[in-house]
C-alpha cells in the first residue's frame, strides 16, 4: 500500500510540474461568453464534506469559460478570476451544447474535491465527496441537436484543487478536454433538428 501511495504522490507532482511550464489554468473569466458555460459562486460552510444543494443560496459572483480545465495544483496559486478565496467556495456550472454526430459518448470528470455532470438533468458522472484528485467516468447516448450541461463543484480544504472535464466521441477511445467551442451548431442552422433525434442503430 505505502509502494501505491508514493507512486500516486510521484504522478501527481509530475502532473503539477508540467502544469508549471504552461500558462495558469482558471476557473473562468469575467467576460461573458455566450456560447460557454457560465460558472455561478458561491461560498459554502467550513467542513462541507459533500456537494451543496445550492438551490436555495444566493451566488457571489459569475464567471465564464469553454472548458474545465484545472489540472491538480497548489492552492497558493490562487483562482484568477474567482475571488481570493482559497478554499470552502462552490462553483455551478451551466450551458448548452450541440451534438451533430449523435452516439455513445464518453466523459471523464477530475475533481479535488467534489464534482458532479449533469446532461439534460440526467446525471452521468458523480465524482462528489470530499478527496484528492481522484477521475471518474461515465457515458451517455446523445441524440442530434442541443442538449443542456451542469457540472456542479466544491472545494473543500486548501492545499490541492482540480476540475478537468473530457470528452470522447462515438467510436473512440481516446479522452480530450470538452469545449463548448467545439460543439457548435453547422452554420446551416435550418438543418439541425427542432428537438434532439434518437441516435441510429
Amino acid at each position: 500500500m505505502r509502494f501505491a501511495s508514493l507512486l500516486q504522490t510521484l504522478a501527481l507532482l509530475a502532473v503539477m510540474a508540467a502544469a508549471q511550464d504552461s500558462p495558469v489554468p482558471t476557473f473562468g473569466t469575467t467576460v461573458v461568453l455566450s456560447s460557454g458555460l457560465q460558472g455561478e459562486i458561491y461560498f459554502i460552510h467550513h467542513n462541507t464534506q459533500n456537494l451543496p444543494d445550492l438551490k436555495k443560496r444566493k451566488p457571489v459572483g459569475v464567471i465564464y469559460t469553454t472548458r474545465l480545465n484545472v489540472p491538480p495544483q497548489d492552492f497558493k496559486v490562487g483562482f484568477p478570476g474567482l475571488t481570493n478565496r482559497f478554499e470552502w467556495f462552490a462553483i455551478e456550472y451551466t450551458g448548452k451544447f450541440w451534438i451533430d454526430d449523435p452516439g455513445l459518448y464518453g466523459f471523464s470528470l477530475m475533481a479535488d474535491d467534489g464534482a458532479q455532470l449533469f446532461i439534460d438533468d440526467r446525471i452521468v458522472i458523480d465524482n462528489g465527496g470530499s478527496h484528492p484528485p481522484l477521475t471518474k467516468e461515465g457515458s451517455v447516448n446523445l441524440a442530434a441537436g442541443l442538449h443542456r450541461m451542469r457540472v456542479p463543484y466544491f472545494q473543500g480544504p486548501r492545499f490541492l484543487v482540480a476540475l478537468v472535464l473530457k470528452v470522447a466521441r462515438p467510436g473512440q477511445r481516446d479522452f480530450k478536454v470538452f469545449d463548448t467551442s467545439d460543439f457548435k451548431p453547422s452554420k446551416d442552422l435550418d438543418s439541425w433538428p427542432k428537438q434532439p433525434t434518437a441516435p441510429q442503430g
